[in-house]
């Protein structure tokens, strides 16, 4: 697992293992159908986050291509108390800050990425997430943050009592919103770097090919598009859970459209690797997160 991933999870997981750690007090009628599927959908939730790419990458990618950063991709720390009456927008503006911290961190704005943490600790107090954002943590944070290589050491303390704990998990809804507001805040910061770019500095060709690397990222997350629906499908649809999986629906059959891969197979990448292609991709994932953070 590389440092990128290991960063992500530190931010994602860590919340996973906290949620784990609550009872949600829920009463079946089947009690055996009822563990059955719980056992189905942490499954999935594991099978996602240690899959999709992480919204830590995402911008360090972006950063090493020389884009500059863009506070306005930000969803504003101020707003976290707005979140704090419904445990679904808390789940999902979590791990909506949490890719807010990844692209912080790549781009070494530490101070803001540490009051970033301090918005995080509301909502987890919130969610009656258990030990993720005590005191001790929040000061080992404020004094590594600033070293990758540190955080990742922190990660590994964190995945190993995430795996235990996940195994235990009783809160798989709240777990899978947060994992969701996190990939869709990093595909919003993914879109947003493209559609901000200047687009009357220079030719769209050159434009094109100084956006590639960056459009490429957007594009490969294809798959993890299918694996988020997968396991959103698996929730009890009702709102939010209902609009994010029709959302998704529609961004998985915009990627359908570009027929992605045949026309790589059939070397005319040049034929998807343009800002163009992503507009119906940004137009949903727009939409989506402006339903998780307004």
């Amino acid at each position: 697992m590389n440092s990128k991933n290991s960063l992500y999870l530190l931010f994602c997981l860590a919340f996973i293992l906290g949620l784990s750690a609550c009872s949600s007090g829920d009463k079946k009628s089947n009690a055996d159908e009822f563990k059955e599927a719980e056992e189905g959908l942490r499954s999935t939730i594991e099978d996602v986050v240690y899959n999709i790419p992480s919204p830590t990458e995402i911008p360090y990618l972006i950063q090493q291509t020389g884009a500059e950063f863009n506070q306005g991709l930000l969803n504003s720390r101020n707003k976290v108390d707005q979140y704090t009456n419904r445990t679904d927008k808390a789940s999902l503006n979590l791990g909506v800050y949490t890719a807010d911290i990844g692209y912080l961190t790549s781009y070494d704005k530490t101070q803001e990425a540490i009051e970033y943490l301090n918005a995080c600790k509301t909502l987890a107090d919130y969610l009656g997430v258990i030990g993720t954002f005590d005191i001790e943590i929040l000061k080992r944070f404020e004094a590594n943050i600033s070293n990758k290589d540190s955080l990742a050491k922190l990660l590994d303390e964190s995945i190993k009592e995430t795996e235990k704990f996940l195994k235990d998990d009783t809160r798989n809804k709240q777990a899978a919103l947060v994992v969701a507001g996190s990939f869709v805040e990093g595909l919003h910061i993914s879109t947003g770097l493209v559609n901000t770019y200047p687009k009357d500095l220079l030719p769209t060709d050159t434009r094109n090919v100084i956006l590639t690397p960056v459009i490429q990222v957007i594009l490969n997350q294809k798959k993890s598009v299918s694996e988020l629906l997968k396991m959103l499908s698996a929730i009890e649809q009702t709102d939010p859970v209902s609009g994010m999986v029709r959302d998704l629906k529609e961004l998985e059959e915009a990627y359908e459209s570009l027929d992605i891969e045949e026309k790589i197979k059939n070397n005319r990448a040049d034929m998807v690797l343009s800002d163009k292609n992503l507009e119906t991709i940004s137009v949903v994932v727009a939409k989506m997160r402006k339903s998780i953070v307004e």
